[in-house]
């Protein structure tokens, strides 16, 4: 089993990510789980706006479109911005959007019988906002979101320290990446198991 974390953080590398670094809290129990791990940290690659497989020029794109498809598990992960998603998280759902057209040998849309969960992180307020924008992206899309497939860390209203910056409140984060990463690797086992037929 696979399972990819598209990290939507502003920050290019070789920066530190806040969210990447709660991500790593929920890889660290797939990988556990004997699940194969790989990210892309979307904002160091040319990501065409638009809501197709493949803008052409140099449009790097298609080469994550081709491991989400290799990827029973995603993980979205997104600072809050505004109280909302980062505008990179946007782009990345706005490109997923051409997935619901595509099907497969059985003419299911191809995100099916694949799961995915939402990582957000910020030091203000939002977090629950976030999560229901992209988990609901993501359902529309054709993914299976289970429950509780999310975990956050916020410090609360107004500015303040980040997340690596601050201990409060990550124990609860991380236990709740915990129990993310238990429940996507369940429900992809049994997905794997009983899948899902083509819709109609």
């Amino acid at each position: 089993m696979k399972a990819l974390v598209i990290n939507c953080t502003l920050k290019p590398s070789p920066e530190p990510s806040n969210t990447e670094a709660l991500a790593e809290v929920v890889t660290a129990r797939l990988s556990g789980y004997g699940v194969q791990v790989s990210s892309v940290r979307a904002v160091d690659l040319d990501i065409a706006p638009g809501v197709v497989t493949d803008a052409g020029d140099g449009d790097e794109w298609p080469g994550v479109h081709d491991r989400l498809l290799e990827s029973e598990i995603l993980v979205v992960a997104s600072p809050t911005w505004l109280g909302r998603p980062s505008s990179v998280a946007q782009r990345v759902l706005e490109r997923m959007d051409a997935m619901m057209t595509e099907t497969d040998d059985e003419e299911r849309p191809v995100a099916y019988n694949r799961v995915a969960g939402v990582v957000v992180t910020g030091n203000e307020d939002g977090a629950h906002h976030v999560i229901s924008e992209i988990s609901g992206a993501l359902a529309d899309i054709g993914y299976t979101i289970p429950g509780q497939a999310w975990t956050y860390w916020h410090l609360g209203p107004g500015p303040g320290p980040d997340y690596l910056d601050e201990e409060k409140g990550r124990d609860w984060a991380h236990s709740t990446g915990r129990t993310m990463a238990d429940n996507l690797h369940g429900v992809a086992r049994a997905l794997t198991s009983h899948p899902l037929g083509p819709p109609g």
